[in-house]
């Protein structure tokens, strides 16, 4: 459903006057380096209040295409900049316009009557950062302009939710031992990464919500597909699995981030938001026994040694930065360095 007229205007000005408050408040706590005021100008606050901003999402070739997208200056990504010229490409890969049990049909197909902003049956159709805009019958990227409408990869119209399990444990010696790291002093974590099969970049081990389903059970079951190979296995095997898992998952656990995701699959129509999640084994005796086994959408699967040096796919280096400072882990060499760029 489309915003009714002047909601936006109202919006806005909420949301700058918390801006304000809280940047005010926050002014008192940073210290002079903090990198908020280091990030792109054209932004959005997550549930959070952490700005997030497009990066990703404006590059081109599209995956898994030739589309290029139309080029976005940086000061004009942001909606509330008037553009007249601004003439994005359309495309939806035909894939997605083969109408799989995970896509939509076009907005103008017939019997199709999307409910934007809320729950549509088993579909989920909020979004993680609160209400979109509804133009012209097709919802807005909530961040900016992309250069490309339409759906490109994407199944959903609007947001498309994910889930991502971050899995973690002290990196050890042979003896057992945590394992600091020689400049930070700081104890280094590992994490469970696979290697994308799509695009070749290494990720987290998460995926798409389905209709209906809770997204602690997407957490569990993506990180079973995608690096134990659980649809591979017996029912004897998988049942013995679930058994090992249920401690790591049952377990107090952190939520690291929920909201947009800058992905180079979004458009002006279609975006990723996910909710990141961390299961840390603090002994390791969990994980210890499970055996990694690439899966599903994965073609390696392995545990990483985390640190800023990473390059991961979408915006998961910086999903993977917030971990570690919960945990109190090795991230950077510069002592001074607060800042993931």
């Amino acid at each position: 459903m489309s915003l009714p007229a002047g909601a936006l205007p109202r919006v806005v000005v909420v949301l700058s006057f918390s801006v304000l408050v809280r940047a005010r408040n926050a002014s008192q706590r940073r210290p002079a380096h903090s990198c908020w005021s280091r990030l792109h100008p054209v932004n959005m606050f997550n549930s959070y209040n952490v700005k997030f901003h497009h990066r990703k999402a404006l590059t081109s070739p599209y995956p898994g295409s030739h589309i290029e997208r139309s080029q976005v200056p940086e000061d004009k990504v942001g909606w509330l900049t008037e553009w007249e010229d601004y003439n994005p490409v359309e495309y939806t890969a035909k894939s997605v316009l083969a109408r799989p049990s995970w896509a939509d049909p076009q907005i103008n197909n017939e019997g199709f009557s999307p409910k934007f902003n809320e729950r549509d049956g088993e579909v989920e159709r909020k979004s993680l950062n609160g209400l979109y805009v509804v133009e012209n019958g097709r919802p807005r990227n909530p961040v900016g302009r992309t250069g490309l409408t339409g759906r490109g990869l994407l199944g959903r119209w609007g947001p498309n939710h994910a889930a991502d399990p971050v899995v973690t444990r002290w990196k050890r010696d042979g003896s057992g031992n945590k394992v600091a790291h020689p400049v930070s002093g700081k104890n280094i974590l590992q994490f469970v990464a696979i290697k994308r099969r799509d695009c070749g970049e290494w990720a987290i081990p998460g995926g798409m919500v389905d209709p209906g389903e809770k997204i602690t059970a997407t957490l569990k079951r993506e990180f079973e597909e995608e690096a134990l190979n659980s649809l591979q296995k017996s029912p004897e095997e998988k049942a013995k699995l679930e058994k090992q898992l249920q401690k790591l998952f049952s377990q107090e656990h952190f939520v690291v981030y929920r909201g947009y995701v800058d992905d180079p699959r979004n458009t002006d129509n279609a975006w990723m938001e996910t909710e990141a999640v961390n299961y840390h084994d603090e002994t390791g005796e969990t994980m210890d026994n499970l055996p990694l086994e690439a899966g599903d959408d994965a073609g390696v699967v392995k545990w990483v040694d985390i640190s800023e040096k990473l390059e991961l796919y979408a915006s998961h280096s910086y999903f993977i930065k917030l971990v570690t400072e919960k945990q109190g882990a090795h991230w950077s060499e510069d002592p001074g360095s607060e800042c993931h760029k």
